[in-house]
């Protein structure tokens, strides 16, 4: 196993860890954080692994991010309608 794949493993298993806590921000500041961390990340699993390997990882990472990727997709359909 390559270290960019234990990194993207890592920061899996911290987010499920982050998300098990309280937070009275709903996890959005750490959702900020993730998303930081997580696209270097994805980037160099893409590079060492190739393109069918990132878009695993992407997909993963979508699955525990999805509530930002929701707003985002509400924000960028309202944007579009004006």
């Amino acid at each position: 196993m390559n270290i960019s794949i234990l990194l993207a493993c890592l920061w899996a298993i911290t987010a499920t860890l982050i998300a098990m806590l309280p937070s009275r921000d709903r996890h959005w500041r750490a959702a900020y954080v993730l998303i930081a961390v997580g696209i270097p990340i994805l980037g160099y699993v893409t590079y060492q692994n190739g393109p069918w390997v990132g878009l695993i990882v992407l997909a993963a990472g979508a699955s525990i991010l999805r509530w930002p990727l929701i707003y985002l997709w509400r924000w960028l359909r309202r944007k579009r309608a004006r």
